[in-house]
């Protein structure tokens, strides 16, 4: 790996090989939190297009209060999951883009799953 990326950035990037590795086809769910919001996109890689995404700076989400709590991550997810199969995605590989999967990514990622998306 390059000499000069932070162990976040290795992280990052063992993941997504792995992904690439594992994945196929299907289009991978990648999570980005911030200290403040939590961010959640269904991405189409061989196209390069996302396909849904849902954040806390939805509207409807935004006035509800805090985003960095997992309250805020849970409906992220569950609007994420209607937005992906309103496409037409059912299956995704998760993508945590270096997090630890606890927490808030944990907490997005079941609602995902409730929601009916498969990974």
């Amino acid at each position: 790996m390059a000499k000069g990326l932070s162990l976040f950035q290795r992280r990052r990037q063992r993941v997504r090989a792995a992904l690439r590795a594992k994945g196929g086809l299907r289009p991978r769910l990648s999570v980005h939190r911030s200290g403040r919001h939590i961010y959640a996109q269904v991405i189409d890689d061989t196209q390069g297009r996302t396909l849904a995404a849902a954040s806390t700076l939805d509207k409807d989400v935004r006035d509800a209060g805090s985003g960095a709590n997992v309250d805020a991550a849970v409906s992220v997810g569950k609007r994420l999951a209607e937005r992906a199969t309103a496409a037409g995605v059912t299956k995704v590989v998760f993508d945590r883009g270096g997090f630890l999967f606890h927490g808030r990514v944990k907490a997005l990622a079941d609602a995902a799953r409730e929601g009916g998306l498969e990974f």
